[in-house]
């Protein structure tokens, strides 16, 4: 007798550092108007410990299978707490990952500086942002400057310890993963990205956007994401 499951997935979005959930704004709608369930998580982004621990409450909160999608930092995000059983599948959008040991700032620092980085202002409480003027730069580029500056408003500041914090899983040595490179993006390097995919063995869709692809090429997101349900469904 075949085991396949047949249930229909939940969509658990993890948006990135200097961010919140509303960054999934241009994605949400059409994901629920295809009849998909849909979750995003809130991360307090003060460790990846911590931003794990924010997923997996909407991993175990959610019913049937999930398939686990990370903007950005969160691609360590989804690396690590993928490995929940409940994943069925993972989708990177413009996102960082890696092997067990590494770190984001470790990764950042094997490729040319992104100008996004030279944006970066301490609040000296251990937390940084990125000024508006990166998010119209650097960040958010090929969006009207009035989004870009939305984003900025709308940011979460970063521990800076999160660059130190090391993966401790793999979740994508035994998931299916789908891969938005963004060819544009001066936030996080697009080799890195590409390094990142060939590394997991992701299906790869290349797109000329900024780090924003989760709304300049929301359509193209969505079909990745949709792929990923699908495989999800079948087990």
């Amino acid at each position: 007798m075949s085991t396949t499951s047949t249930a229909s997935p939940t969509i658990v979005l993890v948006h990135g550092a200097w961010a919140d959930g509303s960054s999934w704004s241009a994605v949400i709608p059409k994901l629920l108007s295809k009849g998909l369930k849909v979750v995003a998580v809130q991360n307090p982004l003060t460790s990846l410990a911590d931003d794990v621990a924010a997923t997996k409450r909407v991993i175990d909160f959610v019913e049937g299978p999930v398939v686990l999608v990370g903007h950005s930092w969160a691609g360590f995000i989804v690396t690590e707490a993928g490995e929940d059983p409940k994943v069925k599948s993972l989708v990177y959008v413009s996102a960082f990952s890696g092997e067990t040991g590494q770190t984001t700032g470790e990764l950042v620092g094997k490729y040319p500086a992104p100008p996004a980085l030279g944006g970066i202002r301490d609040d000296g409480n251990g937390f940084v942002y990125l000024s508006e003027q990166a998010f119209i730069d650097d960040v958010a580029q090929d969006l009207p400057s009035e989004t870009a500056r939305l984003l900025s408003v709308t940011q979460g500041p970063l521990a800076k310890g999160t660059f130190a914090d090391a993966l401790t899983k793999t979740a994508w040595r035994t998931r299916p993963s789908w891969f938005i490179v963004s060819t544009s993006d001066r936030a996080v390097s697009p080799e890195l990205q590409r390094d990142a995919a060939k590394l997991m063995g992701s299906t790869v869709t290349e797109v000329p956007s900024s780090h924003m692809s989760l709304i300049s090429h929301a359509d193209e997101v969505i079909e990745a994401i949709t792929q990923a349900a699908a495989a999800a469904s079948r087990g």
